[in-house]
């Protein structure tokens, strides 16, 4: 994947890395219930329980990790900028996301975060979440190595973004809430959705000529390695559908190709 000055713009940018402490901690769960409430009733209810922010750390140490990780932030930066200046064209009323970077874990809008949950998407303060170290995860844990697989995954969340600038977002999280027997199912049509948006910008990208070749089986290996079906063998558990929240591998890449295929946010209606 080639990319230009995209990697070197920070403005939109906040590097959290190296800070310690900070607010009190929610488990999934509760970053989902406070998440969904305050969707629905359209305040940040995680304030009620926010203490003091985190402390910056500086040393050699800090400076040195920060330099190991500098390929991995250009790519990171780079498609995230990319993505943003796509969408930015595209969806009417834009207003920018910001991409966080940040190391073992961070107090979010959405509350307290690991950095073993992935990336996310924060719809209350409209950030992008990453620690770095996740790449290395996807190339050795998930046989997912390679930058445009990198990109894909900065891609996705930014999908969040317009989905949540869309409104789809807030209709889904209502949708759940009036029946609870289809949350998940939704939750999957939301993030297949993300993957197929993500694989517009992938289009997107190509037609300005920065892709190079192997770049978008790169991204479907991406969307197949984090498949449902696939983390829950890794784990040794039995594949359960019904329990899925993200997609099949096979439904993950099927979605992403379509996108990438048609070029068109028109083709990534998973709700039908």
């Amino acid at each position: 994947m080639r990319l230009g000055s995209e990697g070197d713009d920070l403005s939109n940018v906040e590097d959290r890395r190296g800070f310690t402490g900070g607010g009190m901690k929610l488990g999934l769960g509760g970053i989902l219930v406070l998440g969904a409430l305050s969707l629905i009733f359209r305040q940040n209810l995680f304030t009620a329980v926010e203490q003091p922010g985190a402390q910056p750390q500086s040393g050699p140490a800090v400076e040195q990790r920060k330099t190991a990780e500098g390929d991995l932030q250009k790519v990171a930066v780079g498609a995230f900028n990319d993505a943003q200046s796509f969408w930015r064209q595209r969806v009417r009323g834009w207003s920018d996301a910001k991409l966080v970077l940040f190391w073992d874990e961070i107090d979010s809008g959405c509350g307290g975060a690991a950095a073993a949950m992935g990336p996310f998407y924060c719809p209350l303060d409209q950030r992008v979440y990453i620690d770095l170290g996740f790449y290395q995860e996807l190339a050795r844990r998930f046989g997912a190595p390679g930058d445009f697989a990198q990109a894909y995954v900065i891609a996705h969340e930014v999908g969040h973004h317009v989905q949540n600038l869309l409104g789809i977002s807030e209709r889904v999280t209502r949708q759940q809430q009036r029946d609870p027997s289809q949350r998940n199912a939704l939750s999957v049509r939301l993030e297949l959705q993300a993957d197929c948006f993500a694989g517009v910008w992938g289009h997107g990208a190509a037609q300005k000529g920065m892709l190079d070749p192997g770049d978008a089986e790169e991204g479907l290996r991406a969307a197949a390695s984090v498949g449902d079906d696939r983390l829950q063998k890794m784990a040794g558990r039995r594949v359960a559908p019904e329990s899925f929240t993200h997609g099949s591998a096979a439904d993950r890449s099927r979605w992403f190709k379509r996108g990438f295929d048609s070029g068109s946010a028109d083709a990534c209606d998973t709700f039908q």
